[in-house]
């Protein structure tokens, strides 16, 4: 391969990192030189990327020169690409017999697929890596390589809730790198950023407060990993309630989550930002950040849904020595997919009689609380409901109409009123959060005493408990019929159907269904999971 084309290459290097742990070496010139990209100059590189590919005589170059053009679209974020070069580099691997890049090829695959949420398909290539660095002989190389392995092996242990075992991962990353390397400061800070969170999950504050310090400190430049680890910090000031220490750090989070990328880490940031709101009370500030980690959380489901979904395009020529499959086999293959899709159309159809079962629980469960509410004197009703929304509605009017049992209007008007109403429940204006009495009354035309008098005799439930059930009858026609509210906190279906909090909707549902939302959800999910967790684990 020519030097000047690998001079020519480095000529473009400008300053920010390409990735934020030690870079895949390009020959023995490029030896423990970090490729460093400005975005705007990655379209230049890519082509003199391709240009030493179309070079390059030898299997290995190739490896290396599709490697880095892989490296590129990660730097880019187009992930598509990037795992694209990195399938193209490793179809070339067993044409050569070089360890460190069969581990190399191994471990950027194995990353890759699991920042798209694939992390059966991580693991594969993870261990396939950590076979072929066991044959380096470069002690430092093998160690360096090893680390990175052991810290991917440590995030598929976190996703299958394995903590234990991720936290051996980890420490046998550090062992591998050396913790007092200098060469690797960013990966061993990444190491101990990945035992803050993992400690955070297990709720030992002060031993996940001391790892990521230990991060903080190796780390003298913005990056994801010090976002993380704010973060991290701001989350252990939430669940202390000191609010005034979370904003410090989980504004130093958000300034780099908002220059970022990676949406993992604005989703994770959003997400402890909304609960500092919510925790402070600012409802409205707690609104925007909802709304920007459903953003953040929808592009990434939609990135990792079109990784699960369809096959990825390679450019991967075929094998022209690899014999046909024989007729047998691809009959075999016919009777299994066969098999598998009448599998799928059997749990489908058992899942819609599932849903239909408990839709139809659901509903039962809201007719038995009507009938209850008019067998049960109306004071009884009103203390079921006294600590949840909707907020302060005040009918005492309407209470004392009720007993005494006289009609406050003529029959003509008593029937406009329900006419009203019934076109009122078809709509959405229930979920307006400054829903009350009064405001009802305004967009009716009416006064509250009418009002009043006409839901408790008809709807046979106060003013509160009415709403109230025509907003947990909204959410939950929503979380049976679009898949996509099953995927929000529940904080966000709170706000989505008018509740002041996230606490005041889980009593209501509660009261009203018997089920608490987060169970819902899970008996709705269950039996439709895939490899990747489809839940935010903020939740939790």
């Amino acid at each position: 391969m020519s030097r000047s084309l690998l001079k020519l290459l480095f000529l473009f290097i400008t300053a920010v990192p390409l990735l934020a742990q030690k870079k895949y070496n390009f020959d023995q010139i490029c030896e423990r030189t970090s490729v460093q990209v400005d975005s705007k100059d990655i379209p230049r590189v890519l082509k003199t990327a391709d240009s030493l590919y179309m070079k390059a005589q030898k299997p290995l170059d190739k490896v290396k020169s599709l490697l880095l053009s892989a490296e590129l679209y990660h730097s880019a974020g187009e992930f598509k690409k990037s795992i694209c070069y990195g399938e193209n580099a490793y179809s070339l691997l067993n044409q050569i017999d070089d360890a460190e890049w069969q581990s190399r090829v191994n471990g950027f695959l194995a990353k890759e697929y699991r920042l798209v949420g694939l992390f059966e398909r991580s693991k594969k290539y993870t261990l396939q890596g950590m076979q072929a660095a066991e044959r380096i002989t470069d002690t430092q190389e093998k160690g360096e390589i090893l680390g990175l392995l052991s810290q991917e092996m440590a995030y598929y242990e976190m996703e299958q809730s394995s903590y234990p075992e991720a936290v051996k991962y980890i420490e046998q990353s550090l062992d591998f790198f050396g913790k007092d390397d200098q060469d690797n400061k960013r990966a061993v800070a990444a190491s101990y950023q990945i035992l803050g969170d993992i400690y955070l999950k297990l709720k030992d504050y002060t031993a996940s407060e001391n790892h990521y310090r230990k991060a903080e400190s190796l780390l003298t430049t913005q990056c994801c990993v010090l976002g993380l680890v704010y973060n991290g910090l701001g989350g252990i000031r939430l669940k202390q309630k000191n609010w005034k220490d979370a904003e410090f750090y989980l504004k130093k989070a958000e300034n780099i989550a908002d220059s970022s990328r990676s949406l993992k880490l604005k989703k994770a940031v959003y997400s402890n930002i909304n609960d500092f709101y919510e925790g402070t009370g600012d409802n409205f500030k707690a609104s925007l950040y909802a709304v920007k980690y459903v953003r953040a959380y929808d592009s990434l489901t939609a990135r990792n849904r079109e990784f699960a979904i369809k096959n990825l395009e390679t450019a991967v020529k075929p094998n022209k020595k690899s014999s046909q499959i024989s007729i047998v086999k691809n009959t075999a293959i016919v009777v299994l997919l066969a098999a598998l899709v009448a599998i799928l159309i059997f749990f489908r159809k058992k899942q819609k009689k599932q849903r239909a079962k408990f839709r139809n629980i659901i509903r039962s469960q809201l007719q038995m609380i009507g009938s209850r509410s008019q067998s049960l004197p109306l004071k009884t009703e009103i203390s079921d409901f006294s600590n949840i929304s909707v907020e302060e509605v005040d009918d005492r009017a309407g209470e004392d109409d009720k007993r005494k049992g006289e009609s406050l209007m003529t029959s003509e008007t008593e029937s406009k009123l329900l006419e009203l109403l019934e076109e009122f429940e078809k709509g959405e204006l229930y979920n307006n959060k400054n829903m009350s009495l009064s405001f009802l009354a305004a967009e009716l035309n009416t006064n509250t005493k009418y009002l009043s008098y006409v839901i408790n005799r008809h709807k046979s439930a106060d003013v509160k408990t009415y709403v109230n059930r025509l907003r947990i009858n909204y959410i939950v026609d929503k979380l049976i019929n679009d898949d996509k509210y099953r995927q929000y906190k529940i904080s966000i279906l709170a706000d989505e159907c008018g509740f002041s909090s996230h606490s005041k909707f889980a009593s209501v549902f509660k009261a009203v269904t018997d089920f608490s939302p987060s169970a819902y959800i899970k008996y709705l999910d269950s039996g439709n999971q895939s490899d990747k967790n489809t839940h935010f684990r903020e939740n939790n």
